[in-house]
């Protein structure tokens, strides 16, 4: 959880020492009163800690009492009890919360010792939380119950924070939608959509704007339920067929069934997300229209600068090795994203032609050359070797340097160990990792070294990778390479 236990440590010495609790913890900050807690038994010496004796105010009347003299009960501070409720002996601890219910600003110690490891404090902490817990004190101890529901025993907390804000009128959740922890926005949509706080409507704008996948689930699975009731549609799926969340724009494009609107599927055939493509393709299959069809027809004219990238990853994702044929003349497309997706769906078809990939290794998008290099790997043997070399000149765009990299680090060999001792030096630190890296998982195979020139070469590029070697692992590695001397 990130507790700063040392922090704890301290912020507890400074109550011991009479300071205010404001004044030393973050109160708003619920893993510090994880962190106190945690910090005085850690930190805190006992003989600043409240006794036992001072907590139920039993202690003497004063120095110089005698046995048998009338005790004064002793108000304790605030801060004392707080120590208190964190001290390491259980006794102590169950004795401050007895005291803990008419100290609100300490509710969160008593959240924390809800989880305690001792049956008796526990038990008697549940009891004071279920007493003083309403929809007020819920969410401000919302945040620090959902916290201490990841640690052990916690979730009895969570229980009673469900059966506190169910009743709770919407507005008294709004804190709670936009709080800072994403384990609370969660609880409180999943609250709202439990008891209908939230109109089929809302719900449908929330899951369409909101930036956490998990809220944007809960919501539109949510505001769907309407459409699968037959209820209003219009102002349900059009935020969500907008929306930013693929998963959410999915579960629309799969709902348009449902309401009647199957046609609408087209759309949305060539979205930018493959999960949605999928979707749209079974939507457009049971309305009786063929989705590849649409497909090859989009993907026709490999001079539409209107051609969107989502059309060529759909017709490769459901096409025929045939449909290579529309693909080829696109890695030729004036828009990098299309290049990309040609070269991305030739590899889908497993249809791969060495020379024609290659020359798309100098493509001035980095998105292109990617997809070639992965297209390649499985072919890196077949590479010219050379011209890969050449290509780690200085002078290339990076991304052309990382792919022929790439590619001859994927070919082994003597030619893997040659480029990566290349690059040793070089001024990019990202390639000077990774060749780093390569000569130390360099390992000699059957066939290379071949000959006694390779098994000097060996040597000599071993030598210049020293630094990266033990004397013991540089002695054995070229060993095994017949390296002697």
């Amino acid at each position: 959880m990130g507790t700063d236990i040392r922090g704890g440590g301290e912020a507890g010495r400074r109550l011991a020492a009479g300071a205010a609790v404001p004044d030393v913890l973050d109160v708003e900050d619920p893993r510090a009163w994880i962190a106190l807690d945690q910090g005085v038994r850690s930190w805190v010496a006992v003989k600043l800690l409240p006794t036992r004796a001072t907590i139920e105010g039993t202690e003497a009347a004063g120095p110089g009492s005698w046995p048998g003299s009338p005790r004064r009960p002793r108000r304790l501070s605030e801060s004392q009890l707080a120590l208190a409720l964190c001290h390491r002996e259980g006794r102590i601890r169950e004795a401050a919360l007895a005291l803990a219910a008419g100290h609100p600003a300490l509710w969160p110690l008593v959240v924390v010792r809800t989880a305690d490891w001792v049956s008796p404090v526990r038990d008697l902490a549940r009891e004071v939380l279920r007493a003083v817990l309403d929809v007020d004190s819920a969410v401000r101890l919302a945040p620090l119950i959902l916290l201490g529901a990841r640690r052990g025993r916690g979730v009895f907390a969570v229980d009673l924070l469900e059966e506190a804000l169910r009743p709770a009128p919407r507005d008294r959740l709004v804190p709670l939608f936009t709080d800072a922890d994403r384990a609370v926005r969660r609880f409180a949509y999943r609250l709202a959509v439990d008891e209908g706080l939230l109109s089929p409507a809302e719900l449908a704008r929330t899951a369409a704007r909101h930036a956490d996948p998990v809220v944007q689930d809960v919501c539109a699975e949510a505001a769907l339920a309407v459409v699968a009731e037959g209820g209003g549609h219009d102002d349900v799926l059009q935020p969500l067929l907008a929306a930013r969340g693929p998963r959410v724009r999915a579960a629309a494009v799969t709902a348009l069934r449902r309401a009647g609107r199957a046609e609408q599927g087209e759309e949305f055939l060539a979205d930018r997300a493959g999960v949605v493509r999928a979707c749209a393709r079974y939507v457009v299959r049971q309305a009786g229209a063929d989705p590849l069809s649409w497909y090859r027809r989009r993907c026709a004219d490999p001079g539409d600068p209107a051609l969107p990238p989502g059309a060529v990853a759909g017709l490769a994702e459901c096409g025929e090795r045939a449909d290579a044929a529309l693909l080829w003349p696109l890695v030729a497309h004036p828009s990098p994203r299309v290049r990309a997706r040609a070269v991305a769906g030739l590899r889908a078809l497993d249809v791969t032609d060495v020379r024609r990939l290659s020359a798309l290794l100098d493509d001035p998008a980095p998105g292109v050359v990617r997809e070639t290099t992965v297209a390649l790997l499985a072919s890196a043997r077949s590479l010219d070797a050379d011209a890969l070399m050449e290509r780690l000149a200085d002078g290339r765009p990076r991304h052309v340097r990382v792919a022929a990299f790439r590619l001859l680090d994927a070919r082994g060999g003597l030619v893997r160990l040659r480029a990566a001792v290349a690059l040793l030096a070089d001024p990019d630190a990202g390639l000077r990792q990774r060749a780093g890296q390569s000569v130390q998982s360099w390992h000699p195979t059957a066939d290379v070294p071949a000959g006694a020139s390779e098994v000097s070469e060996v040597g000599e590029l071993l030598d210049r990778g020293r630094h990266l070697f033990s004397d013991y692992v540089l002695r054995r590695r070229k060993w095994e390479a017949g390296v002697r001397g």
